[in-house]
C-alpha cells in the first residue's frame, strides 16, 4: 500500500537512543480540524490510528476517518469500522479448524485452475499448542512428562499438519507444545508492544493490534494493545487481507480510586470488575480502565482483569499504556530497541500514561470503582459472573443445592445429607473416603488468568509453605494439579523454594497448557466417578480459571468455583466447598490444633519479599529462545509438504470440510425460509460450550459411535476440542453438551429432540439427517445470551451443518451472533418480553421467515410467521441480526470464506 499524508499526518521522531521513528501522528488531525481527538477514549484514538494508516480511498475512506474522529460517546454513529490488524493469534483448537479450512480454500483455487497461493496470510500469525495436554496424571513427579507423552501420541495427525502448515504459508509460525498458554506467551513474548514496516524506503511504526481466535486474547489489553476474540472465520478473512467490520461502539469508563485491602487478590478484582460490568449491561462495548487505582495496578493485575473481558461481556477491557507498561516490557526481556519505539511512539502519540478525570475524555457512560471496596470472593458455580463472598460460599452453595435446576440450583432439596463411601487403593495404602454434596473432586491452579500473574502464583506457593509445616495434608479423594501458562512460573517458583511445599500437597506441574480451566482436567479415579454418579452427588471443583459452565471443567463435576491460586490450595485442604472459610476452621495441624485461613494466608510484604528475586529479564529470553532445540518431541513429528495439502480419507482427526463443495464464483439470492422446523427450544445463557462442547464425549454419543466405526477404541476418543480439523465428529458433537436441555424433550439432559411431525425422541444429529433428507429447513429457538462463552467457531459450523437456516433468540453474545452470520446462518432476535415460553412454543409448529430478500437491510425488522400443530397461524415481528452492511454481502455469498474466496480470486483474474 502506497504512503499517504492526509491531513499532514505523516511524521517523526526520534528515541533516545536516535532511532527514527515515522508514525501516522493523531494529534495532527486534532490540528487539521479532523475531531476533537485529544477527548476521545485512548482505545478509540488506538482503532483510529489503524483507520488512518491503511487510508486507500477504497477498503478505507476519508468519511471513515472523519466519523470515527468524531465519535460521539452518547449516540455512536451505526458505521462500520474497517479495522485492519496488525497480526493474529491462534491456538490449537481453533487454530487447526481455521488451518483446514485454509487448506481448502486452496484445494478450491487448484480446482478452478488458479494459483493456490492466492490464499496466504496477509499478517503474520502465530499459533501457540496449548489446549491439547490433559491431566491424565496428577500428584506424582513425573505427572509433565507422562501427560506430555500422552498429548504427542493423542494428536500427532494434528501435529503433522501444522508441521504443513509451517512450511506451505510463509507468514504462519506455531509454538509447540510444552511452552505455555498463548495469551500468557503473547503478553511475556509475542507482544512488542508497536510493530514497523518499511514502505518506500520508509520505516513506519504503528500500534501492535490483533484479533485472536479465543475469547481471552483480551489479556493483551492489560498492556495497552487493542485486541479481543472473534471466530475462527472472521480471523481467517483478516488474515487474507479483509479488514475486521465492527459497529462503533461505545466506550465504557471505569475510574478506579483507592487500593485493595491486605488479603485481597488480583483474582478478587477481577471477579468483582465481572460482576459489577455484568450488571451494567456492556455487552459489545469497550471499557477502558483509568483513574488513579488504575494506574496503582501493577500490570499482571491489569491483565488479570482484561482477560475477564469476555465473563463480563465487554469486547475489549482495556488500559492504555504507561510507564508500568514500560517497565513490563523490560523485566520481561524485550529489546532496549523495542523498549524504546514503544515509549517514543506512545509519547509522541500523546497516548501515554492513565488518564484522570482531569484529562476530560467522555465517555459513553462512567462507572466508579473504588479498589478498597473489594473483598476475598468466588464465583459459581455455575457461571462466572456469580460472585460470592468468601464468607457467604457456605450458605450459598447450600441454597444452591435445594433449589430447583429451573432456577440454577441443584434440585437436591430432601436429599441433602447423602453421600458414598469408598475405598481408594493405587500407590498409596489404601484409603476410605466419605463423598458428599459439596466434596472438593478437583483443585486446579490452572488458565492464563491468573498463573501470568506472580503475586498470586506466589501467595499460593507461600500458603502451601505454611500448611506443610502446619502438618496439613490434602485428602487423597481430591485431584490436584499445577498446570501454569508459561514455564516462567516454574522458575521462580523454584528459585523461591515454594515448589516443593505445592508438591507435598499434590499441586505438581502437569504440563504447560489450558488443563483445567477448558475442560482437559482428565479423568477422575474410576471409582470416585462411579460413585457420584450412582449416587448424584452434586460434587465440585475449584480452579483459578475464568470459566465455569456446566459440564465443562468435568461431567459429572456439577458445581465449579473461580479462584484465586491461593485459594485452590485452601479449599483442597479444607476438602469440601460447604464451609466459611473466614470463621471456619480448614483443618487440624499436627498437634491436633484447629487451623484458620488466616493463620495461613500471606501478607503483601511477604508476597513481595518473593517477588523482589523472582522475575529476571534474562530468564524469559532463555525460555523464550530457541523452541525447537527445547522440545525434541515436536522436532519428531514429521510434516508433508507441498502447497496443497494431501487429504487422507482415513483420517480421523483431519478432513476436507464441505464448505466450499460445488463452489461457483457467483453468489446466490437471499430467500425467504418457509416451513422450517425446530430442531431445539433453548432457555438462558446457552453458552458455545453446550453448542459444541470441547471436552470428552462417551461411546455412545453420536460422535463416539462414528469413531467406532472408524475403528478408533474409546480410550483413543481424545476430545470434541482434538478432533476439530474432521466436520464428521464436530457436526456430530454439535448441541451434544451432556447438559444442555431441549425444552421440546422437557425433563431430559443431553442432545436429543423430537422429530416432527411424528414426536419421535432422537439425537439432535440423527434428526437432522432425517430433515434434511426431506428437505426440511431447520430453526433454533433460544433466550438470553445465546452464545456466551468461547469464541468457537464450530458453535456456528455445527449448527450451519446440521442444517439450521436461522437462530432465533432473545439477545446473542457478540461473538456468536458474527460467527452465525459468518457461516451463513441468520441471527434474529424477538422484540423485548417476547420468549418461547410467552408464545407458548413446543416444538411441534413450523416457522416461516418472510421478506428476506436480495435487498434486506441490517436490523430490519423480519416477520416470523408460525404455523401451530392445529393450523393456527400467528405473526411475530422480529430483529434482523446482520448488523452491517458487509454482513448483508456475507450472508448473500454464504458466509465470510465464500465471501473472500470470490473476492480474492476476482482480484487475481
Amino acid at each position: 500500500m502506497a504512503l499517504h499524508s492526509l491531513f499532514n499526518s505523516l511524521h517523526s521522531t526520534s528515541t533516545q537512543s536516535g532511532q527514527k521513528v515515522t508514525y501516522y501522528s493523531l494529534p495532527a488531525l486534532e490540528e487539521a480540524g479532523v475531531g476533537p481527538i485529544s477527548k476521545l477514549p485512548v482505545s478509540i484514538r488506538i482503532v483510529l490510528e489503524a483507520v488512518l494508516r491503511n487510508f486507500d480511498g477504497k477498503r478505507v475512506s476519508e468519511k471513515d476517518i472523519r466519523t470515527l474522529a468524531n465519535w460521539n460517546a452518547k449516540t455512536p454513529a451505526s458505521e462500520e469500522i474497517p479495522f485492519v490488524v496488525a497480526r493474529i493469534v491462534l491456538q490449537d483448537f481453533t487454530g487447526v479448524p481455521l488451518l483446514v479450512d485454509l487448506a481448502a480454500m486452496r484445494h478450491a483455487v487448484a480446482k478452478l485452475k488458479k494459483n493456490p497461493k492466492l490464499i496466504e496470510p496477509l499478517v503474520p500469525v502465530d499459533l501457540v499448542v496449548d489446549h491439547s495436554v490433559q491431566v491424565d496424571v496428577a500428584g506424582v513427579p513425573t505427572a509433565m512428562q507422562q501427560n506430555l507423552e500422552f498429548e504427542f501420541i493423542r494428536n500427532r495427525e494434528r501435529y503433522e499438519f501444522l508441521k504443513w502448515g509451517q512450511q506451505a504459508f510463509e507468514t504462519f509460525k506455531v509454538v509447540p507444545p510444552g511452552i505455555g498458554i498463548v495469551h500468557q506467551v503473547n503478553l511475556e513474548y509475542l507482544a512488542k508492544g508497536v510493530l514497523s514496516t518499511t514502505q518506500e524506503g520508509e520505516t513506519i511504526y504503528y500500534p501492535d493490534t490483533l484479533v485472536g481466535t479465543d475469547s481471552h486474547t483480551t489479556m493483551i489489553n492489560g498492556l495497552g494493545i487493542v485486541g479481543w476474540g472473534v471466530g475462527g472465520i472472521e480471523a481467517e478473512a483478516g488474515m487474507l487481507g479483509q479488514p475486521v467490520y465492527f459497529l462503533t461502539p461505545e466506550v465504557v469508563g471505569v475510574h478506579m480510586t483507592g487500593a485493595l485491602r491486605e488479603g485481597v487478590t488480583a483474582t478478587d478484582l477481577a471477579l468483582h470488575v465481572t460482576e459489577m460490568l455484568r450488571k451494567a449491561k456492556v455487552v459489545g462495548k469497550f471499557v477502558e480502565f483509568y483513574g488513579p487505582g488504575a494506574a496503582s495496578l501493577p500490570l499482571p493485575d491489569r491483565a488479570t482483569i482484561a482477560n475477564m473481558a469476555p465473563e463480563y461481556g465487554a469486547t475489549m477491557g482495556y488500559f492504555p499504556v504507561d510507564a508500568e507498561s514500560v517497565n513490563y516490557l523490560k523485566s520481561t526481556g524485550r529489546t532496549k530497541e523495542q523498549v524504546e519505539a514503544f515509549e517514543t511512539y506512545f509519547k509522541a502519540q500523546k497516548l501515554f500514561g492513565i488518564p484522570t478525570k482531569a484529562d476530560g475524555i467522555v465517555y459513553s457512560s462512567d462507572i466508579e470503582l473504588n479498589l478498597a471496596d473489594v473483598q476475598p470472593s468466588v464465583a459459581g458455580p455455575k457461571r462466572p459472573q456469580d460472585r460470592i463472598a468468601l464468607p457467604e460460599l457456605k450458605a450459598k452453595f447450600l441454597n444452591a443445592l435445594d433449589k430447583p435446576v429451573t432456577e440454577n440450583g441443584f434440585g437436591k432439596k430432601g436429599a441433602e445429607g447423602a453421600h458414598a463411601n469408598v475405598t481408594l487403593n493405587g500407590t498409596h495404602p489404601a484409603a476410605d473416603v466419605q463423598i458428599n454434596h459439596g466434596s472438593v473432586l478437583i483443585a486446579a491452579i490452572t488458565s492464563c488468568t491468573n498463573t501470568s500473574n506472580p503475586s498470586v502464583m506466589l501467595a499460593a506457593g507461600l500458603l502451601a509453605k505454611k500448611a506443610v509445616e502446619r502438618g496439613l495434608t490434602v485428602n487423597r479423594a481430591v485431584k490436584t494439579s499445577l498446570a501454569p501458562g508459561s514455564r516462567v512460573v516454574t522458575d521462580y517458583l523454584a528459585t523461591t523454594g515454594l515448589q516443593p511445599y505445592l508438591d507435598k500437597l499434590g499441586f505438581q506441574i502437569v504440563g504447560y497448557g489450558c488443563t483445567t480451566c477448558i475442560g482437559n482436567s482428565g479423568p477422575l479415579n474410576p471409582i470416585i466417578d462411579e460413585a457420584i454418579t450412582k449416587s448424584d452427588l452434586v460434587a465440585a471443583s475449584v480452579l483459578s480459571g475464568n470459566r465455569n459452565f456446566e459440564a465443562r471443567v468435568h461431567p459429572s463435576i456439577k458445581a465449579n468455583f473461580l479462584m484465586s491460586p491461593p485459594l485452590v490450595v485452601a479449599f483442597a485442604l479444607a476438602g469440601k466447598v460447604d464451609i466459611d472459610l473466614v470463621n471456619e476452621p480448614l483443618g487440624t495441624d499436627k498437634e491436633g490444633k484447629p487451623v484458620y485461613l488466616k493463620e495461613l494466608w500471606p501478607t503483601l510484604q511477604e508476597i513481595k519479599t518473593e517477588m523482589e528475586g523472582a522475575l529476571k529479564p534474562e530468564i524469559f529470553r532463555k525460555l523464550y529462545s530457541n523452541f525447537a532445540e527445547q522440545n525434541p518431541a515436536w522436532n519428531n513429528i514429521p510434516g508433508s509438504t507441498g502447497e496443497t495439502y494431501s487429504w487422507n480419507e482415513a483420517s480421523t482427526y483431519i478432513q476436507e470440510p464441505p464448505f466450499f463443495e460445488n463452489f461457483s464464483l457467483e453468489p446466490g439470492h437471499i430467500t425467504e425460509i418457509l416451513d422450517a422446523r425446530p430442531l431445539g427450544i433453548f432457555g438462558d445463557s446457552v453458552t458455545t460450550d453446550h453448542i459444541s462442547p470441547a471436552g470428552s464425549f462417551k461411546k455412545n454419543s453420536p460422535a463416539g459411535v462414528y469413531l467406532l466405526e472408524q475403528g478408533v477404541k474409546p480410550e483413543e476418543f481424545n476430545s470434541y476440542g482434538a478432533r476439530r480439523g474432521n466436520d464428521r465428529v464436530m457436526t456430530r458433537g454439535t448441541f451434544a453438551n451432556v447438559r444442555i436441555k431441549n425444552l421440546m424433550v422437557p425433563g431430559v439432559e443431553g442432545g436429543v429432540t423430537k422429530f416432527q411431525p411424528t414426536g419421535e425422541q432422537m439425537s439432535i444429529y440423527d434428526a437432522s439427517l432425517l430433515y434434511q433428507e426431506k428437505h426440511v429447513p431447520l430453526v433454533i429457538i433460544a433466550g438470553q445470551e445465546y452464545g456466551t462463552g468461547s469464541s468457537r467457531d464450530w458453535a456456528a459450523k455445527g449448527t450451519k451443518l446440521l442444517g439450521v437456516k436461522a437462530v432465533i433468540a432473545q439477545s446473542f453474545e457478540r461473538i456468536h451472533r458474527s460467527n452465525l452470520v459468518g457461516m451463513g446462518v441468520l441471527p434474529l432476535c424477538f422484540a423485548d418480553g417476547v420468549n418461547a415460553a410467552s408464545l407458548k412454543l413446543e416444538g411441534t409448529e413450523t416457522y416461516s421467515l418472510r421478506g428476506l430478500t436480495d435487498a434486506i437491510k441490517p436490523r430490519q425488522t423480519v416477520n416470523l410467521e408460525i404455523k401451530r400443530a392445529d393450523g393456527k397461524i400467528e405473526t411475530v415481528p422480529l430483529v434482523l441480526r446482520i448488523d452491517t452492511p458487509i454482513e448483508v454481502d456475507y450472508y448473500q455469498h454464504g458466509g465470510i470464506l465464500p465471501y473472500v474466496l470470490r473476492q480474492i480470486i476476482k482480484k487475481a483474474a
